[in-house]
């Protein structure tokens, strides 16, 4: 198992650790075989324990720090928020324009692909937050009913 020197009283010894199980341990010393107990007990070896930082939470999984809504949510105040990050290709309405359910809001390109946004209540336009060009991100808020 191990080997060991020790010096007492300035003799050398050549000690093996043949076996340690509890308290007990078998050993050689200079060949000669002996059993010791052993007052204190070996500690276990431990394997290292990998430590990884917290990570956050998806954004689809966790209510507090969701991004967008989900279609049959019941929506808050009028937001109409990014639902993916893109560009702005062209709006159709402006502040005071009436929509309604379905009503075409803007056309926005992602991953390549045209993507249109329509609106999910009725009421007045109060403010659109962006124009054609613009760059936008997932939970940016583009446009604000009433």
């Amino acid at each position: 198992m191990k080997q060991f020197t020790f010096s007492i009283n300035n003799n050398k010894y050549d000690v093996n650790i043949l076996s340690y199980e509890g308290n007990l341990a078998e050993v050689e010393v200079n060949g000669t075989k002996f059993e010791v107990n052993v007052n204190k007990q070996a500690g276990q070896v431990k394997t290292p324990q990998l430590v990884r930082a917290k990570s956050a939470p998806s954004t689809e999984s966790d209510k507090s720090i969701v991004r967008t809504s989900s279609p049959t949510e019941k929506k808050g105040a009028g937001l109409i928020k990014a639902p993916l990050p893109g560009t702005i290709i062209t709006v159709f309405v402006k502040v005071g324009d009436t929509v309604n359910i379905g009503s075409k809001l803007l056309l926005w390109e992602a991953m390549k692909m045209e993507n249109k946004l329509n609106a999910d209540k009725e009421g007045v336009i109060k403010k659109v937050n962006v124009k054609p060009g613009d760059a936008i991100l997932e939970g940016d808020v583009l446009i604000e009913i009433e």
